[in-house]
């Protein structure tokens, strides 16, 4: 991965740190617009579920941002990650949805932040990050 992917994946997630809570519901609304079928999945069954869950998010999008810089050590974590999503009736098809919804909520947390290039790194990072997870669990 270039150093300047990193560079400006990590930067860039700096700032949406402080709007995590935010950022997290812009997500989870995203990713239930792109596909309504994609709710069941997901904790509604308590008050405060899905805020448990965006923390949860916010939390493995931090670590994994910030193991950009150790991809020696990160991958193993991203393979464990996506056999466990298939606990949870991830299928394949679902990780182009969250990379839509993911790129969505940057844009809307980051603004004018959210350059092309951004973009670009975010776009490479996070395909990396799907395809080890993916190849891990199927």
């Amino acid at each position: 991965m270039e150093p300047n992917t990193v560079t400006l994946v990590q930067e860039s997630f700096e700032k949406v740190k402080p709007i995590a809570p935010a950022a997290a519901e812009i997500f989870y609304t995203k990713l239930f617009e792109l596909d309504p079928q994609l709710k069941p999945l997901f904790p509604t069954d308590k008050e405060g579920a899905m805020v448990e869950q965006g923390n949860k998010l916010m939390t493995m999008l931090a670590a994994a941002v910030a193991g950009l810089s150790n991809l020696d050590a990160l991958i193993p974590v991203l393979k464990d990650l996506g056999k466990r999503h298939v606990a949870y009736r991830v299928e394949p098809s679902h990780y182009e949805t969250v990379g839509a919804a993911l790129l969505g909520t940057l844009e809307a947390g980051l603004g004018e932040a959210f350059t092309d290039d951004v973009k670009e790194a975010w776009t490479s990072v996070y395909g990396t990050m799907s395809s080890v997870m993916i190849d891990a669990a199927y």
